[in-house]
């Protein structure tokens, strides 16, 4: 519940709240009085003992110090707290890991324009997670490690080319298993690994290892590059192949062409798992444990004396 820029994380503790001025009331009620003595007594007995100085009615302010240490309690419980800002806290619970087909399907067939379009709208939104880039052909290399300024990869998608990887072939198993590799390495808890390639050669190991990131709570993305040009010995793209593997791996599926809704997307689930996930505590600062302070001043009433 927002309350501002308070929020209340439990605030279903506030519904003590009524429940806590119902009680009060009955109990102020009983408290004036001398409660069932009043009905056990014959009423000329009350009154005798009443003459005698015997019977001492009770006092309602009593109840008051119970009373507020409950409704101070009651708040704290509800959790008020405020939004963390500092997101480099965090930078070790989510990651992305850009895989960057550079075969000669996609090089030469005119499709590496939209894969570097397409992996500069992965890094925008990005949402200052950090990010490591992986190219591969018929092998996987780092291309950058880890890093939260995602800008800073936007110099090497400018000299991508044909001549950067000497194995020809197009291996995404071999990029996949790389990126699991560092995630592993980095510690870092869950994720995305998004593969820009036009779906060719897809191999078994390739799902076999999509499905064991998934189990790891790392998603496996892809944006299809469908090259402009093919020469005949190039083999076509395969975007059911490629569908396929997302599937398997708990993932979002576009187009290299319009990589925007696809890259959101990403976004958008990644910022979603971790607020609702078990990493969720971390993202606000909780005053409810320094709201019960408050209720010692009522806990001390407690202890003073009374005839």
């Amino acid at each position: 519940m927002e309350l501002g820029p308070v929020l209340l994380l439990r605030p279903l503790w506030l519904l003590a709240i009524p429940a806590l001025v119902l009680l009060t009331v009955l109990a102020l009620r009983r408290a004036r009085g001398l409660g069932a003595w009043e009905r056990a007594i014959d009423p000329e007995l009350l009154s005798a003992l009443r003459r005698f100085g015997r019977v001492v009615p009770g006092k309602a302010r009593r109840i008051l110090p119970p009373v507020g240490i409950a409704a101070v309690t009651a708040l704290a419980l509800s959790s008020p707290a405020t939004r963390t800002s500092d997101p480099q806290t965090f930078r070790n619970l989510d990651g992305v890991v850009v895989a960057i087909d550079l075969s000669r399907s996609i090089v030469e067939g005119g499709g590496l324009d939209d894969a570097q379009i397409a992996v500069q709208s992965v890094l925008q939104n990005s949402g200052g997670r950090p990010v490591a880039m992986i190219l591969f052909s018929g092998d996987a290399y780092m291309a950058s490690a880890f890093t939260t300024d995602a800008g800073a990869l936007s110099p090497l998608l400018a000299v991508l080319g044909g001549d950067i990887i000497p194995n020809p072939g197009s291996r995404a198993d071999r990029a996949l298993a790389l990126a699991e590799k560092v995630f592993s390495e980095a510690g870092i808890l869950s994720g995305d690994v998004v593969l820009v390639t036009d779906g060719d050669h897809l191999t078994p190991e390739a799902g076999d290892i999509a499905s064991r990131l998934a189990s790891n709570d790392i998603h496996v993305d892809a944006l299809l590059i469908e090259p402009s040009g093919r020469n005949g010995d190039m083999p076509p793209a395969d975007p059911a192949a490629l569908e396929r593997l997302t599937e398997i791996g708990g993932g979002a599926f576009g187009s290299a062409a319009d990589p925007a809704p696809t890259a959101r997307a990403i976004g958008r689930r990644a910022a979603q798992n971790l607020t609702t996930g078990e990493a969720a505590a971390l993202f606000y600062r909780d005053y409810g444990r320094y709201g019960l302070v408050l209720a010692l001043p009522f806990a001390l009433l407690l202890f003073r004396r009374t005839t």
